[in-house]
């Protein structure tokens, strides 16, 4: 194939009067993600370090707990944004445009050889 020919298809052609949807709440969720990953992310960490501060700069078992524990809900929640975001995802690409693709010409089986075919010997 030569490039002039390769370069004249087109594999994304557009379904002409498709519609596509306005955006919604998947947008707004989009733009705000990064300040709910930060925070997530921050407060536990900040809870953890003030429980450090608060029991004399000692690192006491309980205080070594409270930070797993911390540790562990920032994981959590680092699973769910990153599962909102895919969800976000997912919704952009379902509300975009629609797309056509290549017509597959089949070929019809005649209704005699149908009637032949279903015989059985």
């Amino acid at each position: 194939m030569t490039p002039q020919a390769s370069s004249s298809i087109n594999y994304f052609s557009k379904l002409e009067g498709f519609q596509r949807s306005p955006a919604g709440l998947e947008w707004e969720i989009w733009k705000k993600l990064r300040l709910i990953w930060v925070t997530g992310t921050v407060l536990p960490l900040m809870a953890s370090g003030g429980a450090f501060l608060l029991d004399g700069l000692e690192y006491t078992r309980a205080v070594e707990q409270f930070f797993y524990v911390m540790v562990g809900l920032v994981i959590l929640h680092w699973a769910l944004v990153l599962t909102l975001a895919i969800g976000c995802v997912i919704v952009m690409l379902m509300k975009g445009p629609a797309y056509v693709a290549d017509a597959y010409a089949m070929d019809e089986p005649s209704p005699a050889s149908n009637l032949s075919s279903n015989k059985r010997v």
